[in-house]
């Protein structure tokens, strides 16, 4: 505890709730990589029909994608919970809903023993999982903010994000690793179930971290003055209709991962489009990149405020996308050392201009009473749209295409100026608001106004747990 102009500012908080987004974002994308693996590797024989091998790559695939379908799904719900019941508890509802989810797949029985029932009961983890996500990064991202130090969101914010790239670097560790050195026999049969019954041990984690921490002064002030949203929903739309447009063109930046992790991978390794890298081989591009992003993340974080969030964000979308032209091409050459180096640049350090940032910036375009609902439907939109852009880009540049990597890189300039747009109409948030108390509008104000009108929600929130 300490005491800033006579504000009292709780730095172990800030520490929980830091902790708290780290690892429910590490928890979240652990089980995207090794749910993506699995769905490739494992799932077609052991959840579908053997002696249809095809159906089981397309309903493998297919009970994979359907986690994204669920997302916007659960960004209404789960939004409108985090605004009407607070931070803590909707956090706490995502890691268990997570938790749980993933921890059942692991103890799925096969096609074999049950026959449909199996793929069946895989679908309904996955959209449970799909759901449960939509509220985690809006929820934290939340929760850090207003629990942050002045002039420090930024900062604090961007250890969301690290949790998501450490979580696929997680995840690397352990499954390769089983992948590689297990028989198949061994592998296909009981050691894929291994990454999914330890994902048990994060969520337990997880879940003593967010326990601990406590609600935030902006939603205890809000609910102190009978502020709360009873339609959020309603409201967001209603109030941040253009907020909610921005923050949704910003997230289609996601176009990037896209094309590195999922297009990138086909590309590179499936023998129709004639480059033939080895799989073993091409895995290791973003798992480097994503090595250097973690190192990278809070330091963009810290900049941004310093000098804002809107600049790094614009530049991060051009660069990207420009240099998403020489990823691909450098990955039609077959050029691994190429490659990898354009990952490092691309995917390791300016893509944070954008990732390490919008923890941030995309709740601080909401006033607190509709924060979570407005950020959660913006940004689960903006990764549902990109993310189906992976079929998109597969049907306009399929095996034979002339210069793959033009057209793909094409679209993805094409979309990442979009993004661009959407950070370029935003208003700069890395000063101070007066709506993250509660007072009405949403105006940037001096810093000591600020801190009086804060200690002032402090001040009030105590007396009424007094009265109480």
């Amino acid at each position: 505890m300490s005491t800033s102009h006579g504000v009292t500012h709780d730095h172990g908080q800030t520490k929980k709730a830091t902790a708290s987004g780290w690892i429910g974002s590490a928890l979240e994308y652990y089980d995207f990589f090794i749910y993506a693996q699995a769905a490739a590797l494992v799932f077609p024989s052991i959840f579908f029909d053997k002696n249809d091998p095809k159906m089981g790559i397309i309903g493998a695939l297919g009970t994979y994608a359907v986690g994204y379908v669920a997302r916007p799904i659960g960004a209404f719900v789960l939004g409108a919970w985090g605004d009407k019941h607070g931070r803590k508890n909707v956090l706490v509802l995502c890691m268990l809903l997570m938790g749980a989810s993933t921890f059942l797949v692991a103890i799925l029985p096969t096609y074999q023993q049950v026959g449909f029932l199996a793929p069946a009961l895989l679908l309904v983890l996955r959209l449970v999982q799909g759901f449960a996500v939509a509220g985690e990064i809006s929820g934290a991202s939340s929760m850090i903010l207003e629990h942050a130090p002045f002039g420090r969101r930024g900062y604090f914010g961007s250890f969301t994000l690290q949790g998501t790239q450490f979580g696929q670097i997680l995840a690397a560790a352990i499954f390769l690793p089983l992948a590689t050195f297990m028989s198949d026999e061994s592998f296909k049969s009981w050691g894929w179930r291994i990454p999914f019954l330890l994902s048990v041990f994060v969520v337990f984690a997880g879940y003593v971290i967010r326990r601990r921490v406590e609600e935030t002064h902006a939603f205890e002030s809000e609910k102190a003055q009978g502020n709360v949203a009873q339609t959020p929903i309603a409201e967001a739309f209603r109030d941040s209709g253009m907020s909610i447009l921005r923050v949704f063109m910003m997230q289609l930046f996601n176009i990037i991962a896209v094309t590195t992790s999922v297009f990138g991978a086909t590309y590179a390794t499936n023998k129709e489009y004639g480059v033939g890298m080895a799989a073993s081989v091409y895995l290791w591009i973003p798992i480097l990149g994503n090595i250097c992003a973690v190192a990278v993340i809070p330091f963009v974080g810290n900049l941004s405020d310093k000098i804002g969030r809107r600049p790094l964000i614009m530049f991060a979308t051009i660069t990207c996308g420009l240099l998403s032209f020489g990823y691909l091409w450098s990955v039609s050459q077959k050029n691994v050392p190429l490659a990898i180096a354009f990952s490092l640049l691309m995917w390791g350090t300016v893509y944070q201009g954008q990732n390490a940032v919008y923890p941030a910036f995309y709740p601080e375009q909401f006033p607190t009473r509709t924060r979570v609902t407005g950020m959660a439907i913006a940004h689960n939109m903006g990764t549902a749209i990109s993310s189906a852009m992976a079929f998109v880009l597969a049907w306009v540049a399929p095996p034979g295409t002339q210069n793959v990597w033009l057209v793909v890189g094409a679209i993805t300039m094409g979309i990442c100026i979009i993004s661009f747009f959407g950070a370029y109409f935003s208003p700069e948030t890395s000063r101070f608001r007066s709506e993250d108390l509660g007072v009405p509008g949403a105006k940037p104000v001096p810093e000591a106004e600020y801190l009086r009108l804060r200690q002032a929600a402090i001040d009030s929130a105590k007396a009424q747990k007094v009265a109480a």
